[in-house]
């Protein structure tokens, strides 16, 4: 009964994550820690699982995007140091204080969103010069630090760092979101965690099994939903992953 509870939430939260841009922690953290692993064991076996999130995104949006590979490659490089870094150090500290800041943090985000009607709609790239990668390449070496030390909804952040501060649209900065975050940031956080820590390795089958596939459906769904619909995606998630870390 366990793993079959663990497919089908597993399944939902990342259709929803690959959807609109991240918030696979919202559902599929909580429920390990309701299942009774302890936080360092959740956090490190969730890490692993949402590896699979970033392949089946990657799966689909290969086939119907046009990502640019060095634009991929600086978002990777400037990320994964702050996942290594952000990993190392939380098995070592409380995480309520930071669990709060970060639920404020994400639901200003779905609110800025929401405020921003024309945000993402259209593709109008900017800030490409050395000053504007500088800045660019800092703000996602910070918010690597958050996807390595807490995993609810830090996804959500790359997303909108890359709408707003480099001028991509809601689809192709979900996509690139998936693949790189998803993928190779987890998978550094996962190493580093899982080095560091413990994974619960028989959960490990069921939970690949459900990232997988919901994130090849959540990607679909992006893809054919257009802007405006990805957008209202990742509010719907950024608002309730804040006020779900907020209100514990």
């Amino acid at each position: 009964m366990d793993q079959l509870i663990l497919l089908f939430f597993s399944f939902l939260a990342n259709l929803f994550s690959a959807f609109s841009g991240g918030g696979a922690g919202l559902i599929q953290l909580p429920l390990l820690l309701f299942l009774g692993l302890p936080f360092g064991i959740a956090l490190a076996t969730h890490k692993v699982a949402s590896v699979a999130l970033g392949v089946g995104a990657t799966i689909r949006h290969l086939n119907n995007s046009d990502l640019e590979r060095r634009f991929m490659l600086f978002i990777l490089l400037s990320g994964i140091p702050g996942v290594i870094l952000g990993a190392s150090f939380i098995l070592k500290v409380p995480d309520r204080s930071a669990t709060m800041a970060l639920g404020v943090l994400t639901l200003s985000l779905g609110l800025y969103s929401l405020m921003r009607k024309q945000l993402g709609q259209s593709y109008e790239p900017r800030h490409r010069s050395s000053a504007g990668y500088l800045i660019g390449g800092a703000g996602l070496f910070a918010i690597g630090i958050l996807n390595g030390s807490l995993t609810s909804g830090t996804g959500l952040f790359v997303t909108l760092w890359l709408i707003r501060w480099f001028g991509l649209d809601y689809q192709r900065a979900v996509a690139y979101t998936l693949i790189l975050v998803g993928m190779f940031w987890n998978g550094a956080g996962a190493i580093t965690l899982g080095l560091l820590g413990e994974i619960k390795w028989e959960w490990l089958p069921v939970l690949l099994l459900g990232s997988l596939l919901g994130g090849y459906a959540g990607a679909h769904l992006s893809i054919t939903s257009g802007n405006r619909w990805v957008k209202r995606g990742f509010e719907t998630v950024t608002i309730l992953v804040g006020l779900k870390l907020i209100l514990g």
